[in-house]
């Protein structure tokens, strides 16, 4: 169990230098070492001036989770903004102590700030824990269907 339960957890924009605490944190939950990935998105994350919607969580000045997401001004046809979470991800040492639910919770009240009512997600149907949390902090199904095409060259 975490030392999380008398600990506060510290919400803030995330930062060039959070990098490699970020790819430490996924490469313990996905088995990848994803650094050049992670780079890119945290790069583009950060070109978001003002728009502070990617975030690290902190617990005694550690960053122990973070998320990373983007706002659209439409997509798909739909004229609303939506902000799409990309990435979550909280240290397997620190997982249900309320990382993720704290980062969240700031999400939640920086995209109503911007005046975007309405954020999305995708994961794994065979990742259950991450299903089990998206829907225990509300995310539910919705009427639409995500569509892959493999682009094979034959």
């Amino acid at each position: 169990m975490s030392t999380m339960e008398t600990d506060s957890v510290v919400i803030r924009r995330l930062r060039p230098d959070d990098l490699d605490v970020v790819v430490r944190i996924d490469e313990k939950n996905t088995g990848r070492r994803r650094a050049e990935y992670f780079e890119i998105k945290l790069e583009k994350a950060l070109a978001e001036v003002g728009i502070e919607v990617s975030l690290a969580a902190g617990v005694d000045g550690a960053v122990v989770g973070f998320l990373l997401c983007w706002v659209h001004y439409g997509e798909f046809g739909q004229p609303e903004p939506v902000a799409v979470l990309d990435t979550i991800g909280v240290a397997p040492e620190h997982r249900g102590a309320g990382v993720g639910q704290a980062l969240l919770d700031q999400l939640r009240t920086n995209l109503l700030g911007l005046g975007i009512r309405s954020l999305r997600t995708e994961v794994s149907w065979e990742d259950q824990e991450l299903l089990l949390f998206f829907q225990r902090i509300g995310f539910q199904l919705t009427q639409r269907l995500c569509l892959d095409l493999e682009l094979d060259y034959e």
